[in-house]
């Protein structure tokens, strides 16, 4: 059995590894606007002036954790565990699948936990932009005390503009993403090397020790800088949900070429800066290493950094939402693509409003970037430690690693983990309960939707007719003239659309076809692999295509492979017939009784079929099915 799971490498070129630079390290890469801020508060406990042993403390502790957390756990450890070159927690939950049935009474936990982690990315999704970009324009406040009342307006200004954008598509500005980060990478690398070298004193932080001191001699506040500490690596599940758009090689090559030194360098630059100057710490201090003449520039840049770090977990948000609804997490949502080249450039309406608003909401309740700074944090990490249960799961079972190797590498990033997630629990009083309760209540939302898809489809197999039925139900029906195409969830049953056609108007097409669409557990399906044909009847055709959780299923698709394998399919010629299960929840009290009420209210307003799968609305005929659950 392979080390991993993955496709086919993609070439490792400048031009990805720049463009990676752009979409993956967006996140992690702007956390220098506020990280080493946040842990210095919390580590100093609201000292006037921290201590060198303190300022060593946070620095050696934010380094380790990169080389650990971020380097080895994600860089090197989980971006092997791709599906086809796809990343994620949903890619790593659908691996994960293929080996459940071993899982035996650990398989329902395992889904528990994959709904979760996704839960915990949307409010990470939902952070992100609000931090990144209002801790960019308080930049605004070193230019001119005075404009300190415009950062909330100007940050919801460029917020807007950034989400009005999504439904246009980023295809043709995302080309400057890449040159763009890799500019501020070199920016943030230079004006921290050259605190760096003005008080070289700081590079004692590599020893460990100082970390480990400072957690031990400060235990009351432990957890508020550890929580502190994690603000600078929030970017890493981020960087693994990423790595599809251009392989893991590019990812590698970009975090260990430029990534990972330039932050080395500005979080020691920040701290050099502390040594050298006692007092207590100016806010913003990645800013304080910019001469001043040049500070104009770096917040239209460190602007334009936040807005594509915030591009990027749109994205991937959008992607995430496509992955749920395929896996069957959530209802079907309307998804446009917005490039005909790109397939990974997907606009989700529902989503995106979502998004805008509740960043906004965000932005105005907050108000300062380190006000938000105790709400960002919490939901990352409880993902961070779900990936690290799953890797374990997919190491055990599909690498075939024994048992001491796992203990040797996940008991030790278990460990961490729960570390992270402790630290920022403590700072729920402070805002932290925010994406903690949005997180719960997405997670209800998914878990709802999953075992209410189950139960209807157990109460329509209970009504179902077999297919090997189909030639005695068809055997006295009135024919007509024409192609009628039948779309099923199951191709072992006669579909429900048949037989309300049967039931209200008595006829049938001279030529049955019953189409499935099934979704694969891998990203992409191979186009020449797509569709199975068999003749159940000489006037019944099954058409079974596969379509990966990272595409969208398309009838005209489906037909166009068909008649490459010889069955005479064109849309213009075919009605399309279609189900829509019309859910009634029976009446019951309690918790149960308010599941059963919420699923029947989002079946009713799931995307229509038609839509969905990319019909010819035109064409399509629904018929409605009335199902008690």
């Amino acid at each position: 059995m392979s080390a991993h799971s993955g496709g086919v490498a993609k070439p490792v070129t400048a031009t990805a590894v720049i463009g990676a630079l752009g979409v993956v390290y967006g996140d992690i890469g702007t956390s220098p606007l506020y990280a080493f801020d946040t842990a210095i508060t919390a580590a100093s406990g609201g000292a006037a002036s921290p201590d060198a042993a303190t300022i060593l403390g946070v620095l050696s502790l934010v380094c380790w954790s990169l080389l650990i957390i971020v380097t080895l756990k994600y860089v090197v450890l989980m971006l092997r565990a791709d599906n086809q070159g796809e990343g994620g927690i949903l890619s790593l939950f659908a691996l994960a699948q293929r080996h459940m049935a071993s899982a035996g009474r650990w398989r329902q936990y395992l889904v528990v936990l994959a709904v979760l982690g996704a839960a915990l990315f949307y409010c990470d999704a939902l952070i992100t932009p609000a931090v990144s970009v209002l801790s960019a324009v308080e930049g605004l406040e070193l230019l001119d005390a005075s404009m300190s009342s415009s950062v909330v307006p100007v940050t919801i200004v460029v917020l807007v503009l950034l989400f009005a954008i999504q439904r246009h598509g980023t295809h043709a500005i995302g080309k400057l993403f890449g040159p763009i980060m890799m500019l501020w990478f070199s920016v943030i690398a230079v004006t921290g090397a050259a605190a760096v070298v003005r008080n070289p004193a700081v590079l004692q932080a590599l020893n460990p020790l100082y970390g480990v001191m400072l957690l031990v001699r400060h235990p009351g506040v432990a957890g508020a800088v550890t929580g502190g500490v994690f603000l600078a690596l929030t970017g890493g599940e981020a960087l693994y949900a990423d790595m599809g758009h251009f392989g893991k090689s590019p990812v590698r090559y970009a975090w260990f070429g430029m990534v990972w030194p330039a932050l080395l360098l500005n979080y020691s630059g920040q701290a050099a800066y502390l040594l050298s100057h006692p007092g207590k710490p100016p806010s913003q201090l990645l800013y304080v290493l910019v001469p001043e003449a040049l500070l104009p520039a770096m917040v239209i840049l460190a602007t334009a950094a936040t807005v594509i770090a915030s591009q990027a977990v749109i994205t991937s948000a959008f992607s995430m939402t496509r992955q749920a609804v395929q896996l069957d997490f959530l209802p079907r949502v309307r998804v446009l693509q917005t490039s005909e080249t790109e397939q990974g450039q997907i606009y989700v309406p529902v989503v995106n409003g979502v998004l805008v608003v509740a960043v906004s909401l965000f932005v105005v309740a907050f108000g300062s970037s380190a006000a938000l700074a105790g709400a960002y944090g919490a939901a990352v990490a409880g993902t961070m430690a779900i990936t690290t249960v799953l890797a374990c799961f997919l190491a055990a079972t599909e690498w075939r690693w024994s048992k001491l190797r796992l203990a040797l590498v996940f008991l030790p990033l278990s460990m961490i983990d729960l570390v992270f997630l402790a630290g920022n629990l403590t700072k729920i009083v402070d805002g932290a309960w925010v994406p903690i309760l949005l997180s719960t209540i997405l997670f209800s939302v998914f878990m709802i939707w999953r075992n209410g898809r189950l139960q209807l489809r157990k109460a329509l197999a209970a009504e179902a007719i077999p297919i090997q039925q189909m030639g005695e139900l068809l055997k006295n029906a009135r024919r007509v003239p024409g192609t009628a195409v039948f779309l099923t969830s199951s191709t072992k049953y006669v579909p429900s659309a048949l037989l309300r056609n049967l039931e209200h108007n008595h006829i049938v097409h001279e030529h049955v076809v019953i189409l499935n669409l099934e979704i694969a557990r891998t990203p992409r399906q191979d186009p020449a692999d797509r569709v199975r044909i068999e003749q159940l009847l000489p006037d019944v055709t099954v058409l079974r295509a596969r379509f990966g959780y990272m595409e969208t299923p398309d009838v005209s698709e489906a037909l166009k492979q068909a008649r490459s394998r010889g069955l005479k399919l064109f849309v213009d010629d075919c009605s399309f017939f279609v189900g829509w299960h019309l859910v009634v929840p029976r009446t019951r009290a309690g918790y149960v009784g308010i599941k059963r009420r919420v699923f029947a209210w989002l079946q009713r307003r799931s995307t229509q079929a038609s839509e969905f799968f990319r019909m010819p609305e035109r064409r399509v005929i629904a018929l409605v099915t009335q199902v008690e659950i």
